[in-house]
């Protein structure tokens, strides 16, 4: 997933992003076209705690899915022992965080000018990628007719400075790009999930489904996870109850005690992404490549997104199937991507 505006931000004309297809084949969210970056918290908490996390016990499964190019080969692979939090980061729980350290998200820090010649003054202000559907049917081939670079646009706003988090403290914090969601991980003792963690602790045992949750899309005639329904991206029918993010634990949780491991938001993992890494990588414990490199937006330095969001369906972004991989800039964030952390387990199984 990367966001509408430009790649090369020395021919930049406006402060958006840049927005690469989305369909069967790749999901993207909108990408940043300049790293913002600046010193991250070292601040920790001093909670230690493994409360609302679940321990994935030492095993090995089949990763990866045929389904898809960069999903490929099928591997085995082995992954020691982690507790992971049961639901996706809360905004009640990355506000402590902010309150505890003071920390400013990406899409709240000032553009720099000198990464956008020629561009008005008034143009260069902080914000982020939000989802806007248009009112007609559109080609699904330019992701720019839904995704709008909005002025004021952060965690705080997810939709936009007219938006808030009033009844909202137990969704999924959103607008948290790669930046953030390591430093809230620090913060926290915790750090994201490899994909090797994130896709064994969501398939819980289950092998060769087409979903997470098995084969059906609608078990016993119920949606069991916060995707699109109706005509993507005009006409949201709603089946599921939710236009947007549902509260965590809305929907079922798996075998392993994992709530929304398929839609409601994208997640963060560590790695960063290559889409031929399956091809080499180690069978123990993967981490990702030492560097990024994506086809689409070369130079372009991303990281794994998993899960899907509430914007997948099978009529259109299907990267919420099983062993699929998302992508997304470091910098990037958006109303529909969020994380959730895991902490490595010091028990007999990993030793």
């Amino acid at each position: 997933m990367t966001k509408p505006g430009v790649t090369n931000k020395k021919s930049a004309k406006v402060p958006q992003k840049s927005m690469a297809l989305c369909g069967a084949s790749t999901c993207k969210v909108p990408s940043r076209a300049v790293a913002l970056r600046t010193s991250l918290v070292s601040t920790t908490s001093k909670e230690s705690t493994t409360a609302d996390m679940v321990l994935i016990k030492r095993s090995n499964f089949q990763m990866g899915t045929a389904d898809f190019p960069d999903a490929k080969p099928v591997h085995t692979v082995t992954v020691a022992s982690f507790w992971m939090d049961t639901h996706e980061v809360t905004n009640a729980q990355f506000e402590a965080f902010v309150k505890a350290t003071g920390y400013r998200t990406v899409a709240e820090r000032p553009l720099n000018p000198a990464d956008y010649p020629g561009v008005p003054a008034d143009k260069l202000v902080p914000g982020s990628a939000v989802f806007t559907p248009p009112t007609q049917a559109v080609s699904l081939q330019n992701p720019l007719q839904w995704w709008q670079y909005v002025a004021g646009a952060n965690w705080r706003h997810p939709l936009g400075p007219q938006s808030n988090l009033v009844g909202k403290s137990n969704e999924p914090v959103v607008q948290v790009c790669y930046e953030d969601a390591a430093a809230y991980a620090r913060w926290a003792g915790k750090r994201l999930p490899t994909e090797a963690e994130w896709e064994f602790a969501a398939r819980a045992g289950r092998k060769n489904t087409t979903y997470y949750w098995g084969n059906t899309l609608k078990p016993n005639g119920k949606w069991v996870a916060n995707i699109f329904q109706g005509s993507f991206p005009n006409k949201n029918s709603l089946e599921d109850g939710f236009k947007t993010v549902a509260p965590v634990k809305t929907f079922p949780a798996n075998p392993n005690g994992l709530y929304d491991m398929d839609g409601n938001v994208w997640e963060w993992c560590s790695d960063l992404y290559r889409p031929d890494y399956y091809q080499k990588s180690p069978t123990a414990n993967p981490k990702g490549p030492n560097d990024s490199y994506d086809p689409d937006e070369p130079g372009t330095v991303k990281h794994v997104q998993r899960g899907g969001s509430f914007l997948c369906s099978d009529q259109y972004c299907t990267r919420y199937k099983a062993g699929s991989r998302g992508k997304g800039e470091t910098t990037s964030a958006s109303n529909n991507l969020g994380f959730r952390c895991v902490r490595t387990a010091s028990t007999p199984q990993n030793l």
